[in-house]
């Protein structure tokens, strides 16, 4: 098992759901409430334990994006696209399933989330094949898993400053 291919996995389990609530009713009312809040559960709980496992480690010992600043950059980065996600989240929370209001934080949701996967496969994934090894990778996605687990009903929303973060991550 290795981290970066379960945030792999995940990626394609986030873009799956979205496409999820485009194929339904826009009336059931019922049914994007269900999908939508599993994918939000989804959202939150992966951008928390990026945060708690991944990120950190980055910071330890990645080197950053190929012609970037560092992993400090990236971490801030990546923490800027995860309050966007969750501010998303939130309004689609506040929302009537269904309403344009909702559409509209879902749309804004999944846009936040799209734009952060490209960049996190694209630069951090690389950068934790090319410095963290293997066993490594193999416990930091032993522990991401686990702490998903044990928040099935999802995790603490609230955003995150990205320069406290880098100075002190959890």
């Amino acid at each position: 098992m290795d981290i970066a291919d379960e945030i792999m996995h995940q990626h394609g389990e986030q873009r799956r759901m979205f496409a999820v609530l485009d194929g339904i009713d826009r009336d059931d009312a019922d049914s994007l409430a269900a999908i939508w809040n599993r994918l939000a559960v989804l959202l939150e709980s992966h951008a928390a334990a990026e945060e708690k496992f991944v990120y950190p480690r980055l910071l330890r010992s990645g080197d950053g994006p190929p012609g970037e600043d560092g992993p400090k950059d990236e971490t801030k980065d990546a923490i800027k696209d995860h309050n966007q996600i969750r501010d998303a989240v939130r309004r689609a929370n506040d929302e009537k399933p269904g309403t344009d209001a909702w559409w509209d934080a879902v749309r804004d949701a999944r846009e936040a989330n799209s734009d952060h996967m490209g960049e996190e496969e694209r630069d951090d994934l690389l950068d934790l094949r090319r410095n963290i090894d293997l066993a490594e990778r193999h416990r930091i996605a032993v522990d991401f898993l686990v702490y998903q687990a044990k928040h099935p009903g999802g995790v603490d929303r609230d955003d995150r400053d990205p320069d406290a973060y880098v100075a002190h991550p959890s």
